[in-house]
């Protein structure tokens, strides 16, 4: 198992103005899996996805990741942990806009040290799986949303993380670029050493899944049948 998460609560605000975005939600995930978390807008998916991979400290509960009780962590050692070992794909982007894509997908691997032109050329190769090797010189705002989605995509992949995050991957792709990309992911990332998480709305990638759960209300509810289920 990679990851094991217990009893995830977390509450903005405070006495009678605390509203709950998560009331006790446990997950696990294992080696070799692709798990789909699935549900309405506002019922917690990117507050649950966001304390999983580390980026939002939750009020109670444990996350447990390749071993290590990751909220147990002091912030340098979380920022390597992650760094290390989780891609992370916002549904904003985060892209730097004074870089080139090139450039951008660079970062990871610049910040684990990879010599600059190795770096780049990694970063290109990760941009033409993603069908960008046509825009690689060109900076942020110069790339449709689209675009920009799959320059994310590409950074989140380039050092081939133990966990893969993806927050809304295919919202502004069509159906056909949605499939590919998120196919390239399955056959190429995915594995026994790996894994995967995907909050969606798209349910045109849903066969994708090895198992889906659906969240409604900050709790997990139920879990979805998925064709790759075994």
């Amino acid at each position: 198992m990679i990851l094991q998460a217990k009893n995830i609560v977390k509450w903005f605000g405070e006495a009678e103005n605390k509203t709950y975005a998560l009331n006790g939600v446990d997950i696990d995930l294992n080696y070799g899996e692709m798990l789909y978390i699935v549900g309405p807008s506002g019922s917690g998916k990117t507050t649950l996805l966001s304390i999983l991979s580390g980026i939002l400290r939750p009020n109670e509960g444990s996350v447990t990741i390749k071993g290590k009780k990751i909220w147990q962590l002091t912030d340098d050692e979380l920022t390597s942990f992650r760094l290390q070992s989780i891609g992370f794909v916002f549904q904003d982007f985060h892209l730097f806009s004074r870089l080139t894509s090139k450039e951008n997908v660079a970062i990871p691997l610049i910040l684990k040290k990879v010599p600059w032109k190795e770096s780049l050329a990694e970063a290109a190769k990760a941009l033409e799986i993603v069908g960008m090797q046509h825009r690689v010189d060109l900076p942020p705002y110069k790339l449709s949303i689209g675009e920009q989605q799959r320059v994310a995509i590409a950074r989140a992949i380039i050092t081939k993380p133990d966990l893969l995050v993806l927050d809304e991957p295919t919202a502004s792709l069509d159906g056909e670029t949605g499939k590919k990309v998120i196919s390239f992911i399955r056959e190429n990332i995915l594995n026994e050493k790996h894994a995967i998480i995907v909050v969606t709305h798209d349910n045109r990638i849903y066969n994708f899944a090895s198992r889906i759960v659906r969240m409604e209300d900050g709790k997990c509810i139920e879990g979805m049948k998925s064709e790759n289920e075994n």
